[in-house]
């Protein structure tokens, strides 16, 4: 039976859900309104859950060409410098979860799965084309795009809004307004390795709490670079949608300015590499939404949202690609059994929502949690530095995350 996808967004998440839906029998069409398919901002983390999905699309070589494989997570005191905990990732994380944890460069992922999909002979890809507006008759989608030509109406059986935080789609399902600024600013750079002091070069996942802070550093493009985000608690100003600045340095080392030496000496170094035309740092506000309440939050009818989309979450748990992903799993998964005529599109896209919101809730609480910790002073930040000492990577491992069973379709 012939089925036809349209996919709102050629980010990491309309790419993934193109793919997922190819390689299940439909036929898809990626619209994307910038004029080039990119990605802004600088690395991702992906843990196992993400990467065996990878890995079952047959992305394994693609992804070691491009990724960091980090040894271990280090939990440093941003006040004192000294270590707080340390989970082992590497082979343990291979044999325990099935897949490593990788760390990657935003641009690096969506190119693969970008090559993924130019390989697929049922994908079509549009750019300088957005949503306008959508119907759902019921027994069939109807978008109208917008374009710098005239706009166009297409016709298909499904509808998947994949187009991130400020979605069309999602505004045009559910209408519930913008996202929430979150009062969190952050502050992105990517370096050279070979640049920096070998002091301050890595191949590990490094992260450092402090009151009203956190930062993390990893390694990207083969360990060539190193990511490092610092996020510090301020309220953006100014259009959100728009917001992508040249940081103004001097706000970020004055609020670090209290921190132990090696991050200073970091944040230090990578200022010092930027210049007047090339500034070191970029900043974003986080936005996010309310942990989703149910399945109606993900499809209704004949259309269905994907990742930021449907559930924007902050940076806390490293896990915004990776939801990412398994939703365009479970989505592929579903779309295949569309294809037998005894179940119908939005019958399956309801069945996909209800196997999906859930687990992308509790990721988005475990999200908010975690910049409570993060961030925690006080009596706070005692019992979390404590118990990180007292139970290591207990605390730091998640079974019930790395080791879910998901869709690889």
């Amino acid at each position: 039976m012939f089925r036809q996808a349209l996919i709102a967004g050629g980010g990491i998440g309309g790419l993934a859900a193109a793919l997922s839906a190819s390689r299940a029998g439909w036929d898809a069409r990626v619209y994307e309104k910038a004029a080039t398919f990119n990605e802004v901002g600088a690395g991702v983390q992906l843990g196992p859950n993400a990467v065996r999905v990878l890995h079952g699309w047959g992305l394994a070589g693609a992804l070691a060409r491009v990724a960091a494989f980090p040894d271990r997570l280090r939990v440093l005191s941003a006040l004192s410098g000294r270590e707080l905990g340390v989970l082992p990732l590497g082979e343990r994380t291979l044999k325990k979860y099935g897949a490593p944890y990788a760390t990657v460069h935003r641009a690096d992922l969506h190119g693969l799965l970008l090559r993924a999909v130019r390989g697929q002979g049922n994908i079509w890809l549009k750019l300088r084309t957005g949503v306008a507006a959508y119907s759902d008759s019921g027994r069939e989608i109807t978008l109208t795009t917008h374009a710098a030509a005239p706009g166009l109406e297409v016709e298909a059986d499904a509808l998947i809004g994949a187009d991130g935080l400020w979605s069309r789609v999602r505004e045009s399902m559910l209408g519930d307004g913008p996202p929430r600024n979150t009062g969190h600013l952050a502050y992105r750079a990517l370096v050279s390795q070979a640049g920096l002091p070998e002091r301050l070069r890595s191949q590990q996942v490094t992260a450092w709490l402090g009151p009203g802070l956190h930062a993390v550093q990893y390694p990207v493009c083969s360990g060539e670079k190193l990511n490092v985000v610092v996020i510090v608690q301020g309220i953006a100003q100014g259009d959100l949608q728009g917001w992508d600045h040249n940081a103004n340095a001097a706000d970020l080392q004055s609020a670090t300015g209290f921190s132990a030496a090696p991050l200073r000496e970091l944040i230090q170094a990578i200022t010092e590499g930027g210049s007047a035309s090339a500034p070191a740092w970029r900043m974003w506000a986080l936005c996010d939404r309310p942990p989703m309440l149910g399945a109606h939050q993900h499809a209704r009818g004949r259309v269905a949202l994907l990742g930021d989309a449907a559930h924007p979450m902050l940076p806390y748990l490293a896990q915004g690609a990776g939801m990412a992903i398994e939703d365009a799993a479970e989505l592929g998964a579903a779309l295949a059994q569309a294809l037998d005529p005894a179940f119908d599109v939005p019958t399956m896209l309801q069945r996909y929502a209800l196997n999906r919101w859930q687990r992308n809730a509790r990721v988005q609480a475990r999200s908010l949690r975690n910049g409570e910790v993060f961030h925690a002073d006080g009596m706070l930040r005692w019992g979390r530095n404590a118990a990180m000492k007292l139970l290591g990577k207990r605390v730091l491992d998640m079974p019930w995350l790395y080791g879910a069973k998901s869709r690889n379709v």
